[in-house]
């Protein structure tokens, strides 16, 4: 069984920071990406950054330049530095792997329970 357990959300003032983590524990023989979405109640859920395991980063339009996401592949945990925050940014956010549990299994995607991020204005 697998589990992403995020944390680091809160309530922060407009062009302030906050750091997200998420850790993935469990039975893990190798994670292929590991990214963030977010969501707002009543809307689809959109991608917000996502890494490979070499290294390979994609953001959405409107974090470019502003949030930046990381990995430690030793600890099986990504991270998403969050900078410049805008009100627009409240949502929650998720954490998603896509791993194999197994040598042998097919990569399957794994979502955390999600963490509140709250800007105020």
């Amino acid at each position: 069984q697998v589990q992403l357990v995020e944390s680091g959300g809160g309530l922060v003032q407009a062009g302030g920071s906050l750091r997200l983590s998420c850790a993935a524990s469990g039975s893990i023989f190798s994670i292929n990406a590991m990214g963030w979405y977010r969501q707002t109640p009543g809307k689809q859920r959109e991608l917000v950054a996502t890494i490979t395991g070499g290294g390979i980063t994609n953001y959405a339009d409107s974090v470019k330049g502003r949030f930046t996401i990381s990995r430690d592949n030793a600890k099986n945990t990504v991270y998403l530095q969050m900078n410049s925050l805008k009100s627009e940014d409240t949502e929650v956010y998720y954490c998603n792997a896509i791993l194999k549990p197994r040598s042998f299994s097919r990569p399957v995607e794994y979502w955390g329970q999600g963490t509140q991020v709250t800007v105020s204005s």
